[in-house]
């Protein structure tokens, strides 16, 4: 199984787990980052990911960088035309780049805890990943 985590997938261990929510999102990002460890999972990269993740001030979160990922996805000219019909569709820029890649990656998964980007993809007819929030993939990897 694929699965494409975006960048407040990867930031979510390191936010205050005061609320039950982040702190159930942190469970799962460590128990994903751990299924890809044992091989059971497949985590894929992409140019897109390791740029935003780059671009954070704080050290600790910028060293999340992802490493070591068996699929790196490139940006080319199909994903950015792809990225462009999902800006129309409703996603904002970054977004709409991230599920691109997932797409050009053949993700199973493209997995967030952004509210609004899950909220939107719902709308979108015609992704060619499932994009889902970092519990209802828990939820379907413990099944």
């Amino acid at each position: 199984m694929r699965v494409y985590l975006d960048n407040c997938c990867f930031q979510r261990p390191l936010d205050n787990k005061s609320q039950v929510r982040v702190r159930l999102e942190s469970e799962a990002v460590l128990a994903l980052l751990s299924l890809w460890e044992q091989h059971q999972i497949e985590v894929i990269s992409s140019e897109a990911l390791e740029f935003e993740l780059a671009q954070n001030p704080d050290p600790v979160r910028r060293a999340w960088i992802v490493s070591g990922a068996a699929i790196r996805v490139q940006m080319d000219h199909a994903i950015s035309m792809r990225a462009k019909e999902l800006e129309a569709g409703g996603l904002r820029g970054m977004d709409a780049l991230h599920i691109a890649c997932a797409e050009a990656a053949g993700a199973d998964y493209f997995c967030s805890c952004d509210d609004r980007l899950l909220r939107r993809a719902r709308v979108i007819e015609g992704l060619r990943v499932k994009v889902v929030s970092l519990l209802v993939l828990a939820g379907e990897l413990a099944q």
